[in-house]
C-alpha cells in the first residue's frame, strides 16, 4: 500500500528556516510528479511547489526564491527547503504524490511561523 510520510514541521520564528522530508513507500517504480501543498487558516489548499520524476520544478509565485524543493529517487523522497519564513506561511503542509492517473496524500504537518 502506497503511504507517505511528512516531518520536519514545527514553529520558527519570522525570518528563519525549516526543511521538511516526506518519506514515499509502496511503488515498486516510483512516482511520477511530487509536490507539496498547504492550507493555511480560512483558505483552500494550494499548491506550494511540484517536482517531476525528471527533477523539473514549479512553484507558487509566494514562495519563490525563498522555497527550494528536491528528491531522492534512490530513497523515495521528497524534500522542502523553506527559508525566510513569514507569518503568511503558516499551513498544514501536505505531501503528494502522483502515479497516473492515481495520486495519494499524506496526513500533513504544521508549520507555524510566529514571534
Amino acid at each position: 500500500q502506497v503511504q507517505l510520510v511528512e516531518s520536519g514541521g514545527g514553529l520558527v520564528q519570522p525570518g528563519g528556516s525549516l526543511r521538511l522530508s516526506c518519506a514515499a513507500s509502496g511503488s515498486a517504480f516510483g512516482f511520477d510528479t511530487m509536490g507539496w501543498y498547504r492550507q493555511g487558516p480560512g483558505l483552500q489548499r494550494e499548491l506550494v511547489a511540484g517536482i517531476t520524476g525528471t527533477g523539473s520544478t514549479n512553484y507558487a509565485d509566494s514562495v519563490k526564491g525563498r522555497f527550494t524543493i528536491s528528491r531522492d529517487n534512490a530513497k523515495n523522497t521528497v524534500y522542502l527547503q523553506m527559508n525566510s519564513l513569514k507569518p503568511e506561511d503558516t499551513a498544514v503542509y501536505y505531501c503528494n504524490a502522483q502515479l497516473f492517473p492515481r495520486e495519494f496524500w499524506g496526513k500533513g504537518t504544521l508549520v507555524t511561523v510566529s514571534s
